[in-house]
């Protein structure tokens, strides 16, 4: 392995099929279904469910939530959910350091409840996140929803988070589960990747491992592998690492449809299945989560927004610069130290970053607070390059004097957001998002109101 990765230059595997978050796509959605996650379970939701086929991402999903939690967030992980009724409420005690002592299933929840209200009167939350759900034995499920009765008059004192595939849908639909399906506040969904994200989940993972040269994946081999992958990224690392390994067994810097081929025929892929017939049942209950969830999304950024690899910049285009907003009531100035850009840390940003940092600050100083701005993008504060790469292609597509850089700390993860224009209502930045250049909208902005940066 050690040849492997020195003839493509890399630090490490850049396509292991185990769950490393340092290799966390933030593309095709992940990033904002993270947020949304966090916001959803900070913010008392109740039981919230994410569903994807095998091999979506939903387990590097869970993991990344377990990093991107508050401090005040204990959590329990649950990754055997084939566990009785019984053996749940032991693995809960077991986390939460209760003894059981051989108590009874009624006498263990209620120890249970008195060790979750102690920790909320010390200001801590307790989230259950619980993997692989759809296995769930019918008996389990139903001790779920009992689980998640527990509340003081105010709050929760369980959050769950359910992590499954598609079938628990169809296990909601029944009739006898319609009590836990009510209780499921919010529903997300882990689509397949699309072929252009396909293309940039494989440069971001190579990228990650360390790969510094011109991507070594020709576009007929990133077509191929979107093909037989069906966009599942476990599949899409299959298939990339046996190709890479393919090209270095031939000597070869660079990976083409031959390669992928062999790569397939070795992997033996079973075509996804698909529903025969439909069931209106998940739709009718899931459609009532629909839109609470979008506006998930735009809400999540206030711990912490998405985020889109550079790359999804690609060419430049023209568009009417956003107008300026016109001189309005000068707000109270920030206390000292209060600045978004101050460092916690020795983080070198690029030159375009300081300078737009510095352009953040003079805007904010006078924006109206009910004015609107567009989001572009929002990473962690340690990705300088990408930070720093994004500024300099967006500039080249938009008005350079409207493009802003921050700094936040809301979501407990040090974050660097870039935003562009100042708009008098959301009509107009919603007007003016509809005029930005197709690569950038694939991105999907959105507009914010400048009083969440507040």
């Amino acid at each position: 392995m050690s040849l492997y990765l020195e003839h493509f230059g890399l630090r490490e595997p850049p396509f292991r099929i185990t769950p490393d978050t340092d290799f966390f796509f933030t593309g095709a959605n992940r990033g904002p279904t993270l947020e949304a996650l966090v916001y959803a379970i900070t913010q008392d939701e109740g039981i919230v469910k994410v569903t994807g086929e095998v091999g979506s991402g939903k387990t590097m999903l869970c993991r990344m939530l377990l990093e991107r939690l508050p401090d005040n967030v204990e959590t329990l992980y649950l990754a055997n959910p084939s566990l009785s009724r019984q053996e749940i409420l032991g693995a809960i005690a077991d986390e939460l350091g209760i003894p059981t002592d051989g108590k009874a299933t009624h006498s263990l929840t209620r120890a249970l409840q008195d060790a979750l209200i102690e920790r909320y009167a010390a200001g801590k939350r307790v989230v259950m996140l619980i993997d692989e759900a759809h296995a769930m034995p019918a008996e389990s499920l139903e001790e779920i929803r009992l689980l998640s009765n527990l509340e003081s008059k105010a709050t929760k004192l369980l959050q769950i988070a359910l992590f499954a595939q598609p079938e628990l849908d169809e296990r909601l639909a029944a009739n006898d589960m319609r009590q836990l399906r009510e209780r499921i506040t919010q529903h997300f969904s882990l689509a397949p990747l699309k072929p252009d994200d396909v293309a940039s989940y494989i440069e971001f993972r190579l990228r990650a491992a360390g790969y510094h040269g011109p991507n070594p994946f020709t576009a007929a081999a990133v077509k191929l592998i979107a093909e037989i992958s069906e966009g599942l990224s476990r599949r899409i690392n299959i298939l990339a690492d046996k190709a890479l390994l393919a090209a270095y067994s031939h000597g070869s810097h660079q990976v083409d449809s031959s390669e992928i081929r062999v790569a397939a025929q070795d992997a033996r892929f079973s075509p996804l299945q698909r529903k025969s017939g439909f069931n209106a049942k998940p739709l009718l209950w899931g459609l009532a989560g629909t839109g609470i969830a979008a506006l998930l999304f735009t809400l999540a950024f206030n711990l912490g927004s998405r985020s889109v690899p550079p790359q999804a910049i690609d060419a430049p285009s023209t568009i009417a610069n956003a107008q300026p907003a016109p001189p309005a009531k000068t707000l109270q100035p920030r206390p000292p130290g209060s600045s978004r850009t101050e460092a916690p840390n020795n983080i070198r940003f690029g030159p375009l970053t300081r300078q737009h940092f510095d352009q953040y600050d003079e805007w904010l100083e006078n924006a109206p607070r009910q004015h609107y701005f567009i989001q572009l993008l929002a990473t962690d504060a340690t990705h300088t390059g990408e930070i720093e790469g994004f500024l300099a292609r967006a500039a080249l597509l938009l008005d350079p004097s409207q493009l802003r850089a921050y700094r936040s700390s809301l979501s407990g993860s040090d974050r660097v957001g870039v935003i562009y224009g100042d708009f008098p209502n959301r009509e107009a930045a919603a007007a003016a998002m509809q005029a930005l250049p197709e690569s950038i909208k694939a991105a999907q902005p959105f507009p914010r109101q400048v009083v969440r940066l507040r």
